[in-house]
Parts: structure tokens; C-alpha cells; sequence
């Protein structure tokens, strides 16, 4: 016997079958174009717009062209690293008359950046323990092409400092007001674990590293060159940093051979003219020992070219 009884809700003859909904709702199919579009569609386009299509077409283009510079870069940097390549890009780079260095007019303000009133002050800390040599030689390269306050500081941090260290850039021979100056140039000898360069500190981080900085100097000095001398010129810094200063017996040895073979087709590393490469490779060099028995011959005479140039020659008396 039920507990309780309720009356039922629906006839006793009636069926309990209930339709139930294939969808929450339901959409105009976008895909399709034979029926028209909803009233409420009007978000869906029916055809493709044509700028659309060309700017996928710009940059199907711009995705090819930069595979196609990609594979270059590629091959060219195998041709450059691998000691026994078929092709030598070094013979790609002719000149006329060998020469020591040259240069051409150039604008600091479109390197530095405009700010009048004020002298472009480029700032180094570097640590006295191992003076950046490279830096010293393309200081006195400065000033032999722009008008150049020089000025070196030594940090609280720093208990002493070799004489020959603070002293040199040498002395100033004229003292001029400093709006006649093109550029200054600070040294401040600071115990820092690597070279750092500042000229804006408002505007740009720190560069570290001595090959980096010698490579934004240099560029001061307005050369003028084609994408495979730059990428050589590149190569060679890195590889006077990353193997020659902090590798291996080994890749040492591998350095000094590509050296030898390079200075064997041409006075200079790159070419026939001195480059930023000539500068930091000679730097890592003499911090390293200077020439010894080891050093192949065409490397040797190449060093003794470098000495022979005063602003080297100056760097070099540091060391003493």
C-alpha cells in the first residue's frame, strides 16, 4: 500500500514522448554561398578583401626573400668558419694599394644622437688589472680625426693604479673651452668584471665587452664597406674574443692557422686596409704574451706592422 498518493499530471492515454532539441541554437551556415546571409550576419564577409589578399601576397613575398637571405647567410658563415672550404671568401675582397687606414667625413650626430648644448661624452669602466688595449689604440685614432677632451678617473673601489695607466692618453697639449671639443672620451678605471661603455644614460643601456666597444668606435670613423667584408670583419672579432682570449689550446691553434693563411693573401686581415679586427685580434695578442715561437711567420710580420703604427706602438708601452 503506497504511502501516499498524487494525482497524475498527464491523461492516461496520452503519450510521454517529448521532442528534444538537436542544437542549442541555431546559425546561418558561413561556409555556404547559396543561401543568403542572416539578418544579424552582417560580420561575415562573402568574399575576400582585395587588400587583404595583397598584404598576404607582400608577405608570402617578404617570408620567401627572407629564406632565400637566410640560406645565403648560412653558407656564408660555413665558408668562414670551416678551415678547409672550397671557396676562400677572402678572395672576394680586392684592393688597389695596400694601405694602413683610411677614412671618410662623417656626422656624429647621425651615431651619437643630437643634443645641444652638450659635448657626446662617451664613458668607459675598465679594470686596471687588464686594460682594454684595443680601446687605447682606437682612442688615439680619435684623436687623430676628431677633436677629443680626454679625461681618465679612477673609482673609490680602486686602491691603486699603475702610473703609465693613469697617464695614458697622455697629456692635453692645449687646454680648449669644452664646447670646441667634437667628442670626449672618459676613462674611469673601475674593478669591473669586463669593459663596460656608456655615452647616453638616458637613452641606452650599457655595451660590455671589449670587442663590442671597439666595434661601435670604430664605426666613428665612417668606412665604408660591403656585407662580406663586414661579415669577415665580424667573424674575426668574435673569434678573437670567444677562441683566441677564452678557448682552448686547440682553438688557439686553429686561430693562429686561419691568421697565417689570411695575412699570406693580404697585408691586413680583411683586405688591404686596417680594421677594427686588426685592432682587437693585435689587443687579445699582446694581453695574451705577445708574439712567441709558436706564432706562425706571416703573423709575426703582421704584428710587427701593428707596432709600427703609433697608435699600437703608444698601447703597447703600457704593457712595460
Amino acid at each position: 500500500m503506497p504511502m501516499y498518493q498524487v494525482k497524475p499530471y498527464h491523461g492516461g492515454s496520452a503519450s510521454l514522448r517529448v521532442e528534444l532539441p538537436t542544437c542549442m541554437y541555431r546559425l546561418p551556415n558561413v561556409h555556404g554561398r547559396t543561401g543568403g546571409p542572416a539578418p544579424d550576419a552582417g560580420h561575415v564577409q562573402e568574399e575576400s578583401d582585395p587588400s587583404l589578399q595583397a598584404l598576404e601576397s607582400r608577405q608570402d613575398d617578404i617570408l620567401k626573400r627572407l629564406y632565400e637571405l637566410k640560406a645565403a647567410v648560412d653558407g656564408l658563415s660555413k665558408m668562414i668558419q670551416t678551415p678547409d672550404a672550397d671557396v676562400d671568401v677572402t678572395n672576394i675582397i680586392q684592393a688597389d694599394e695596400p694601405t694602413a687606414f683610411s677614412t671618410s667625413a662623417l656626422d656624429l650626430n647621425s651615431v651619437l644622437g643630437t643634443d645641444y648644448g652638450a659635448l657626446k661624452d662617451i664613458v668607459i669602466n675598465a679594470n686596471p688589472a687588464s686594460p682594454p688595449l684595443a680601446l687605447l689604440v682606437l682612442h688615439r685614432l680619435l684623436c687623430d680625426h676628431y677633436r677629443v677632451l680626454s679625461t681618465i678617473h679612477t673609482h673609490s673601489a680602486v686602491q691603486s693604479v699603475p702610473e703609465n695607466l693613469l697617464r695614458c692618453f697622455g697629456e692635453q697639449s692645449k687646454k680648449q673651452p669644452r664646447h670646441e671639443y667634437q667628442l670626449g672620451f672618459t676613462l674611469i678605471w673601475k674593478n669591473v668584471p669586463k669593459t663596460q661603455m656608456k655615452f647616453s644614460i638616458q637613452t641606452m643601456c650599457p655595451i660590455e665587452g671589449e670587442g663590442n666597444i671597439a666595434r661601435f668606435l670604430f664605426s666613428l670613423f665612417g668606412q665604408k664597406q660591403d656585407a662580406v667584408t663586414l661579415t669577415l670583419i665580424d667573424s674575426w672579432v668574435d673569434i678573437a674574443i670567444f677562441q683566441l682570449q677564452e678557448g682552448s689550446s686547440k682553438e688557439k691553434a686553429a686561430v693562429f692557422r686561419s691568421m697565417n693563411s689570411a695575412l699570406g693573401k693580404s697585408p691586413w686581415l680583411v683586405g688591404n686596409e686596417l680594421t677594427v679586427a686588426d685592432v682587437v685580434l693585435w689587443s687579445v695578442l699582446q694581453q695574451a704574451g705577445g708574439c712567441g715561437g709558436t706564432v706562425p711567420a706571416n703573423v709575426q710580420k703582421w704584428m710587427r706592422a701593428c707596432e709600427n703604427l703609433a697608435p699600437f706602438n703608444t698601447a703597447l708601452k703600457l704593457l712595460k
